[in-house]
């Protein structure tokens, strides 16, 4: 069984730090991409950056691009998102999901219990 655990988030200031951490058990990561997507209220899911679990490549969404980075832990299984300069509009659902690679990271993937993360201004 697939245990994805996400933990961070919270409460972040307009203009502060997102640190995120997604533990991943009963799932063989070999072969897959790792991401983190978020669910704004009543928005549609959006693909925010992903890694390819056996080689570290990696994609950002434009959204994030230059203020995010997502990384891996392999031996611990894992997986991580620092995001700088957050905004109000920010303001989400966020969740880690697997995906086949980082190429369907613009995919939306069934929502994950996540972390709520609130951007205060």
């Amino acid at each position: 069984q697939v245990h994805l655990v996400e933990s961070g988030g919270g409460l972040v200031q307009a203009g502060g730090s997102l640190s995120l951490s997604c533990t991943v058990s009963g799932l063989i990561l070999d072969g897959v991409a790792m991401g983190w997507f978020r669910q704004p209220p009543g928005l549609e899911s959006e693909g925010l950056a992903c890694i390819s679990w056996n080689d570290g490549a990696t994609y950002y969404a434009d959204s994030v691009k230059g203020r995010a980075t997502i990384s891996r832990d392999k031996a611990n299984g894992t997986l991580r998102l620092q995001m700088d300069h957050m905004k109000s509009e920010e303001t989400a659902l966020y969740y880690c999901a697997a995906v086949p690679s980082i190429d369907h990271c613009s995919t939306s993937p069934p929502l994950g219990k996540g972390r709520q993360v609130t951007v205060s201004s």
